[in-house]
C-alpha cells in the first residue's frame, strides 16, 4: 500500500561518457605535441640521430595512449565497486 510518502528512485548518471569524451580529446592533444615536437626534433637531426628521435617518438605516442587507456580502465573499475 503506497501513500505516496516514498521518495522517488533517482537513478545515478554514469560519469564514463564525459570521462570518455574528456580523455579522448586530451589523448588527441598530446598525441598532437608528441607528434609535432618529434617532427621538430627529427628535423633538426640527421641521419642516425634522426632515427632516434623517430623511434623515441613512437615511444613516446604509444606511451600517452597506454597512460589514457589505462585511466580510462581504473575509471570503469571504480565505477563498477
Amino acid at each position: 500500500m503506497s501513500d505516496g510518502s516514498e521518495a522517488p528512485a533517482t537513478t545515478r548518471r554514469s560519469p564514463v561518457g564525459t570521462l570518455l569524451l574528456s580523455r579522448v580529446l586530451i589523448t588527441w592533444a598530446e598525441l598532437l605535441v608528441v607528434g609535432f615536437g618529434g617532427a621538430v626534433a627529427g628535423g633538426a637531426a640527421s641521419g642516425p640521430p634522426q632515427l632516434v628521435v623517430y623511434f623515441a617518438t613512437v615511444l613516446a605516442a604509444v606511451a600517452v595512449v597506454m597512460f589514457n587507456v589505462d585511466r580510462l580502465v581504473a575509471a570503469r573499475v571504480r565505477e563498477a565497486t
